[in-house]
């Protein structure tokens, strides 16, 4: 007899008619900033089934969002289908829609994902193609100022769960440490490429 697997309750992503991933919402949340969602979500993605596993593993995607009722940042369910990939790389096709009945005033702010075998952005993640525009959107309800942002997350061999940050409008990479975004380097070029700060690196 063949045993069937238990489905992971963290991913919740459907195809809609139009082609767009769907996901759920929300998974985890509220939290007063992103350095509090990264901080907390880091450890939740990646304990997800393949998501440490290095050259082996598989990329988890979801959304980011802001609720003006709650002043509170929030993440979305898990889409874990993946992208095309040459060679070692990975990726997950990233949901562009929200399922979340109670909170239709939800806006979306962002993308998170995991990387199984390296702490680093890709090039393709930092590039001018991939670059979420408008890259600045006001709440309506409090005329406050949110920006676009792009989470990784990173467990390294020893446990240690790493969290990073791409602002889409100033394009500066920032690395979370003691519960405060610090950056690290910039993007200057359409492809993606970092240059990191002077006496900064990806791990302190």
């Amino acid at each position: 007899m063949v045993g069937c697997s238990t489905p992971n309750p963290n991913v919740q992503v459907r195809r809609l008619p139009n082609g767009q991933l769907q996901v759920t919402g929300p998974l985890a949340g509220p939290f007063k900033s992103t350095e509090e969602l990264a901080g907390n979500v880091c450890e939740l993605i990646t304990r997800q089934p393949g998501a440490s596993s290095g050259v082996y593993g598989i990329e988890y995607c979801a959304l980011i969002y802001y609720l003006s009722a709650a002043d509170g940042f929030f993440l979305s369910h898990l889409s874990d289908i993946q992208g095309s990939r040459v060679g070692l790389t990975k990726s997950c096709r990233v949901p562009s829609s929200l399922d979340d009945p109670q909170h239709l005033d939800a806006i979306i702010l962002g993308r998170g994902h995991n990387h199984p075998h390296n702490r680093r952005f890709s090039d393709a993640d930092l590039s001018e193609a991939r670059r979420w525009v408008p890259t600045r959107i006001a709440d309506a309800r409090t005329g406050k100022i949110l920006r676009r942002e792009l989470l990784l997350f990173y467990r390294e061999q020893a446990g240690e769960c790493r969290s990073y940050k791409y602002d889409y409008a100033d394009r500066v990479v920032a690395a979370l440490r003691d519960g405060v975004w610090v950056p690290i380097g910039s993007v200057n070029n359409d492809q993606g490429l970092i240059d990191l700060y002077d006496g900064q690196d990806w791990t302190p």
